[in-house]
């Protein structure tokens, strides 16, 4: 009998992880003959840890891990692969913006025989502003990271025992999940669905985390950065290039002296500039090289309590 495990990253989801878990249990768990939900605690501040204690003592399929502190939802994913014991596994957002029966239609195109089903955003009713740089974003990632990327983007997924066993295997900081999910390159469907309105709780994707990401996916899927170091470079050459044959030009001919002390600046002043943001880049892959060698863990659990069901057995 297959076992899916379905994975819920919790940080500050006090208001919705009942109404989720009461929404699953009505419309996926009947529906599945063996599961087990993996919640995982990425240091939340609130009371979302003593909620999930009172869902597992009533359900004994539910396993729970804390984290010792916040290290994000990719770890937060990766922590819960790492102890799920089902043949495939899917990701649950806590927010309550996806359809639960979502997951049905995933595990049975598992069962089809794909390895990796990956659930599409076919519309957002969403702030216009933030679906439009979304929207851009998905858009960078077709263009320089993987033109497979759907236009509308994708969050939740299911993966197969193997495809588990190879992102562990990557081990990697600083990156995109779901990239390294579609990198692995298994047989792959997709699935759409109505993203709906967050009604409950209050989003912490901030700012700073979606400019991390984008840092993230493009430094360790692309050379995008490089090469623009390279083109900008090269055309800053090509401009100062053709200013200092005008100024020798005009010289020569007509006599003019060379001046121009606050244009110099100015060159000299954007020029340093440059260089800084280049050096910048270059930083940003000097520090993934640093986290890297270090060697430290991508997530560290603090506690795990097995399924109850399991210990019985």
């Amino acid at each position: 009998m297959s076992r899916l495990s379905i994975i819920v990253p919790v940080y500050y989801n006090e208001d919705t992880l009942m109404d989720l878990y009461l929404d699953m249990k009505e419309k996926v768990f009947p529906n599945i003959p063996d599961y087990e939900l993996v919640m995982v605690d990425d240091g939340s501040g609130d009371r979302s840890w003593e909620i999930m204690n009172e869902i597992r003592d009533m359900d004994e399929r539910v396993r729970l891990v804390k984290l010792s502190r916040n290290f994000g939802e990719h770890s937060a994913l990766l922590a819960g692969f790492s102890v799920c014991t089902g043949d495939c596994a899917v990701t649950k957002q806590a927010d309550l913006q996806e359809e639960s029966a979502l997951i049905l239609e995933m595990f049975e195109s598992w069962q089809k025989g794909n390895r990796v089903v990956l659930a599409i955003r076919r519309s957002r009713d969403e702030n216009p502003i933030k679906v439009f740089f979304a929207n851009r974003y998905y858009g960078m990632v077709r263009k320089f990271v993987n033109k497979e990327m759907p236009s509308g983007g994708c969050d939740c997924y299911l993966i197969d025992r193997r495809v588990i066993e190879v992102i562990e295997r990557l081990d990697e900081k600083n990156s995109s999940l779901t990239l390294q999910v579609m990198w692995s390159g298994f047989k792959t469907d997709k699935i759409y669905f109505d993203r709906k309105n967050r009604e409950k709780g209050k989003s912490r994707w901030t700012l700073a985390k979606k400019l991390r990401l984008v840092m993230d996916t493009l430094i360790s899927f692309s050379n995008a950065p490089i090469k623009f170091m390279i083109i900008v470079g090269a055309l800053f050459d090509i401009f100062a290039l053709a200013i200092f044959i005008s100024v020798l030009y005009e010289y020569f001919t007509v006599g003019i002296p060379i001046a121009g002390w606050a244009s110099l600046m100015s060159v000299v002043l954007f020029a340093a500039g440059l260089i800084l943001a280049m050096l910048g880049i270059l930083g940003e892959y000097l520090w993934r090289v640093l986290d890297a060698a270090r060697n430290r863990p991508v997530f560290i659990i603090d506690e795990h309590f097995e399924m109850k069901k399991d210990k019985q057995n």
